[in-house]
């Protein structure tokens, strides 16, 4: 078990015993309202969560993703592509965009700003080029109007 791994366990091993002592606690104060076991609540909600730390490709996958987003704009779906471009399989590309704060509103905005400086478009024409690029019809409708058309 590597070292990440390790402190993830302790940290899951802490919440579980603060909600256990704090269920415990609960119970005490309303007898009259608990059930006879004070973790049931716990253990149920628990059963079938699965915890996974990511893999090292996976992480390296977010630093790609990040890194991307650092210096151009893209869509969910062109970074899923891009990293997949890069060797990411598309499963650890998927992890990546999931587990990155992306406001993908403001990306369309920056890209549709970015067609602006370039080229000239019609509104519709950025649009369906911004949609093209895998924004949603509702993202690329954003970013245009951002963008000032």
């Amino acid at each position: 078990m590597n070292a990440h791994s390790r402190r993830f366990t302790a940290a899951v091993s802490t919440i579980t015993a603060a909600l256990a002592i704090g269920a415990a606690g609960q119970a005490a104060a309303h007898p009259s309202t608990s059930s006879p076991n004070p973790l049931q609540g716990i253990i149920s909600a628990t059963q079938g969560l699965r915890v996974t730390a990511a893999t090292p490709s996976q992480l390296n996958a977010i630093g790609s993703a990040r890194s991307y987003l650092d210096t151009s704009s893209f869509s969910r779906k062109g970074l899923i592509e891009q990293l997949e471009y890069e060797k990411f399989s598309y499963d650890d590309a998927v992890y990546a965009v999931d587990h990155i704060t992306v406001n993908w509103n403001e990306q369309a905005a920056k890209s549709a700003k970015t067609y602006l400086q370039t080229s000239s478009f019609s509104r519709s024409g950025l649009i369906d080029q911004l949609e093209y690029e895998g924004f949603t019809a509702t993202q690329a409708e954003y970013g245009v109007a951002a963008a000032g058309l």
